[in-house]
């Protein structure tokens, strides 16, 4: 019996002295990377992170601009001078990973995440079955900004480019761009991805364009090249005439000045008896390993406050930066999001063949050509494709 009281006594010490350690939580020097124009607004949320988690309020957090196009390959280079917490683009995921230089994300701030926030986003931040970052947006995707006068019905595509050319005006979508005509290829289930080794080289590309569903998929893009409606373009600033215009977050406010009462946005059409798709981009915050265990739990804290709804909407409402959060997010594009693949690594070759092949569907090279043609020259798209992993 008093063995059992030496023993109880002993775990409740230990688990006394557990909450006491994180109770003082941590009061050393933290640095973190966000792009420049994210600077100021992170340092609020750093100070209302300190106001609401006093364990951490003589934490010395430093902010530095680092765009997330920039931190995979500054952290690469060296580990321990990178930054405890930082922004990174998704695409770079899995060589920060084979680096070393992400911690895995704390499992119960994980469950919070993959409740919280969109399929595609918590697959960005995910390689196998591990967490590894936390999702900060999901506004790198497409979807469709139109005239409600002029279109009638925003869910089919032949509908909308009928309705464009009834009232004299344009469809604009940029069919010669290798992430816009992702949405034709993907919508019919075809797969263009890259695989790459620990050192983030490509090893092998998965690739079915050469197929019934690739064929199809550039048939709906050479039928809506005919239409007298089609214009390519992707940029609202620089459209004229416009009835819709597939585009992105980014060109909101323009889409809203130009559309004034008659703005409607809309997640794309279908088209021949399938929903349009194509790539989203994500930009996700990951935590740099740590050997002292209280700074550890004070970034996972930090990057955890960083990525809530809350500060997501707060950044959103700031800087633009569309929302992973399922709460936070505009309705046009979160459903959109549901459709498109998350953008992995893809070879700078890949996207001028994609251009090129935009160009000859514009240039009406196909517009008569039959099935063994341009099956012939999917076959070629792919093949080039595959050939880049072999590099």
């Amino acid at each position: 019996m008093k063995k059992l009281f030496a023993l109880a006594l002993a775990v409740a010490l230990v688990l006394t002295l557990s909450c006491a350690a994180f109770a003082e939580g941590y009061s050393g020097d933290l640095k973190v990377w966000v792009p420049d124009a994210a600077v100021d607004f992170t340092a609020e949320q750093v100070e209302a992170f300190k106001a609401a988690n006093p364990e951490y309020a003589d934490m010395n957090v430093t902010i530095e601009p680092v765009g997330e196009g920039d931190a995979a390959g500054k952290v690469i280079t060296d580990v321990d001078a990178a930054a405890d917490v930082f922004n990174f683009a998704q695409d770079q995921l899995a060589r920060i990973v084979a680096a070393g230089a992400l911690e895995e994300v704390e499992p119960g701030n994980a469950e919070i995440v993959k409740a919280e926030n969109d399929a595609g986003s918590v697959g960005a931040a995910t390689m196998g079955d591990t967490l590894y970052a936390y999702p900060l947006t999901s506004d790198n995707g497409y979807f469709m900004y139109y005239d409600k006068s002029v279109v009638t019905d925003p869910t089919d595509l032949d509908q909308i480019l009928a309705d464009c050319e009834a009232a004299g005006k344009s469809f604009y979508m940029e069919i010669n761009s290798g992430w816009y005509q992702t949405a034709f290829f993907f919508g019919t289930g075809c797969t263009l991805t890259y695989d790459s080794d620990d050192e983030g080289n490509l090893i092998a590309c998965n690739s079915d364009y050469a197929s019934e569903n690739g064929l199809k998929a550039l048939k709906s893009m050479i039928k809506l090249s005919k239409s007298p409606a089609f214009q390519n373009g992707s940029s609202i600033s620089n459209a004229t005439n416009v009835g819709a215009i597939v585009d992105g977050t980014w060109d909101s406010e323009a889409a809203k000045e130009l559309f004034g009462d008659n703005y409607a946005a809309a997640k794309l059409p279908t088209v021949d008896g399938y929903q349009l798709s194509g790539f989203g981009g994500f930009k996700l915050l990951g935590v740099k390993p740590q050997t002292d265990e209280d700074k550890l739990a004070a970034c996972d804290a930090l990057a955890a406050w960083l990525s809530s709804g809350d500060v997501q909407l707060a950044r959103y409402e700031a800087l633009g930066w569309g929302p992973s959060n399922l709460a936070a997010q505009q309705s046009a594009l979160a459903e959109q999001l549901a459709f498109t693949i998350p953008q992995g690594q893809y070879p700078g070759d890949y996207w001028s063949l994609a251009t090129g092949l935009g160009d000859r569907i514009i240039g009406k090279e196909f517009d008569d050509a039959y099935d063994d043609t341009l099956m012939a020259a999917l076959t070629e798209f792919q093949e080039t494709c595959e050939s880049y992993a072999a590099k």
